[in-house]
């Protein structure tokens, strides 16, 4: 399956914004592919199910039996190499303010698609569709994309075998924080993160040329 976390219509800080909309030019042709191929799609848009509510898509997630995950493995869980504690927002002025609605509609919610912000749903779902592997890309790869309960951390914890989409995600990282460097390589420096302690990466033009 493909978990696409957090991309929201809108995001507090501007640069991250700029990114998202980028980025969903890139990754939404490559979301058809893997959908065509018969890879199960999970739109997880946090904090806007209420938008969701009455589409098959997500009621279909409501109504699936709960799987009870296992015990969590005890994990390491080492410091991240940058510093966003401030929020990492690489534009002046803005402030944290929830604006986002819905996922950015650039992206299409097939019909045999599914939708939710819950891990527990998203395992039970993983588990009824006998899938083991779940291709994680999305927003922000330092915040949501590892913290969720949807996300890296605690599906691998669940024993599901995650792997990151590494150029189908951003981070939020403003350069003038530790250890000051460009964003992307901010970005880059959180990949080999989770690539040394949570789970492998690849790339769209490498799931791309898999499906073929």
């Amino acid at each position: 399956a493909i978990l696409i976390c957090d991309m929201w219509d809108k995001h507090w800080c501007r640069g991250a914004r700029a990114r998202v909309d980028e980025m969903v030019r890139r990754m939404a042709p490559v979301v058809d592919k893997a959908r065509a191929a018969g890879i199960r799609i999970i739109h997880a848009p946090s904090d806007v199910m209420e938008f969701y509510k009455d589409y098959p898509q997500r009621k279909r997630m409501l109504e699936l039996p709960q799987v009870e995950p296992p015990a969590p493995v005890a994990l390491p869980d080492p410091k991240l190499p940058i510093d966003d504690s401030d929020g990492g927002c690489d534009t002046e002025g803005d402030k944290v303010v929830y604006v986002w609605t819905r996922e950015h509609p650039g992206l299409t919610i097939g019909p045999d698609d599914v939708i939710s912000d819950n891990g527990r749903q998203v395992y039970s779902f993983l588990r009824h569709s006998g899938i083991g592997n779940l291709l994680v890309m999305g927003v922000h790869t330092n915040m949501c994309v590892l913290n969720r309960t949807f996300a890296i951390k605690q599906m691998a914890r669940w024993g599901i075998r995650c792997i990151l989409v590494r150029d189908l995600t951003d981070t939020m990282y403003d350069p003038k924080d530790p250890p000051q460097v460009s964003h992307d390589e901010g970005t880059a420096l959180v990949v080999e993160h989770i690539e040394k302690h949570w789970c492998p990466s690849t790339t769209s033009a490498e799931l791309v040329a898999a499906l073929r």
